[in-house]
């Protein structure tokens, strides 16, 4: 499967969805997002898995949960299927699924969970943070860019 990449432009949360057109063809719709994990996943070999990719969720995605038998007993169930379904990759992992992100960090899945809600109900992986030593606003991007990095 193909990704769009889109240009980022911090002023319109929209440009970071849509791809800018070329002139002979639409604009395309970006449906993955990559990530980098704060802490990162350890594998049972001790391998770090830090960098991944999510895509959007659809209606499916939100409702099959409902359906797993861990969901019914636990509420709590409910995030950790739902991150394993739209998680395509982490790693070199051959496979992301509830059992991978129930052993992650806490500090991971609760960056997911907000990574989730940003690209699924936002539209963007962008936050807006005020420096605390100056009080210069600025946008960060949560997808795991770091300083210096292009």
């Amino acid at each position: 499967m193909q990704r769009s990449r889109a240009a980022l432009a911090p002023a319109d949360p929209e440009q970071e969805v849509l791809a800018p057109p070329a002139p002979d063809r639409p604009a395309t719709m970006r449906t993955e997002f990559d990530f980098e994990l704060p802490r990162g996943f350890v594998d049972g070999d001790g391998v770090v898995h830090r960098r991944g990719t999510m895509r959007l969720a659809t209606a499916r995605d939100e409702l099959l949960p409902l359906y797993d038998a861990r969901v019914q007993e636990n509420a709590a169930f409910t995030t950790v299927v739902l991150l394993g379904r739209v998680i395509t990759s982490l790693g070199t992992l051959g496979v992301v699924n509830a059992n991978v992100v129930e052993n992650m960090f806490a500090s991971d899945v609760a960056f997911l969970q907000d990574f989730y809600r940003r690209i699924n109900a936002e539209g963007h992986t962008r936050a807006a943070v005020t420096c605390p030593s100056c009080s210069h606003r600025f946008t960060l991007d949560l997808s795991g860019g770091r300083l210096g990095e292009s």
